[in-house]
């Protein structure tokens, strides 16, 4: 198995300080409104290239059905804190441990249009681990190098309208694998590989 460059810790590190600093104080929302939620950005070295790691909703979940996703989800009583829950989420959906992370910070909070603030938690993941899938939220997993995330003109922006009457810019990536990753992931996806691996 070929292992991959060695990840600079430090600089992910510094990077999403800088970022959460730069962020967090121009995010200004009604917390009232939001329900707190957690991500795992999933780094995993597959065949000596850094990957993330995403699943794919069950088409019988009440929202983002069928979307591509970070595994994670809503903040519950029993979690100590919000780094916890993208864990537990992680654990329910594809069956990873604890112990197979390596936890390495958090980026701020995104704002969905199904009033959701979310935090991606970035982490190293095992690799390769077994993964036992819940199918009744997820249908697959896979992973998309990052450096077919690097591309330049790999996404665009385009104006949609959704169901529920949002109406906006949404970012949505080129195909991978059959799959396109949009939305509100596809965002997370930016701003991780602009602000902290391109940095």
């Amino acid at each position: 198995m070929k292992n991959c460059e060695e990840l600079n810790l430090k600089k992910i590190r510094d990077n999403l300080r800088i970022y959460s600093e730069k962020y967090s104080d121009q995010l200004n929302f009604d917390e009232k409104k939001f329900k707190k939620a957690a991500v795992l950005v999933l780094l995993v070295c597959i065949e000596g290239e850094w990957n993330l790691l995403f699943t794919k909703r069950s088409e019988t979940l009440k929202n983002h059905k069928g979307q591509v996703s970070f595994p994670g989800g809503a903040v519950e009583n029993q979690d100590k804190d919000i780094i916890s829950t993208a864990i537990r989420e992680a654990e329910e959906e594809i069956g990873i441990s604890e112990s197979n992370l390596h936890i390495i910070g958090k980026m701020p909070e995104f704002l969905t249009i199904s009033d959701f603030a979310v935090t991606p938690v970035v982490a190293v993941l095992d690799w390769p681990i077994p993964l036992v899938i819940s199918t009744n939220e997820v249908s697959k997993v896979f992973s998309i190098p990052i450096k077919w995330l690097q591309q330049p003109n790999i996404y665009d922006e385009r104006i949609y309208t959704l169901p529920n009457g949002f109406h906006g810019e949404v970012i949505f990536f080129k195909p991978y694998d059959d799959e396109i990753l949009w939305g509100i992931s596809a965002k997370i996806t930016v701003e991780f590989i602009s602000e902290i691996i391109n940095k």
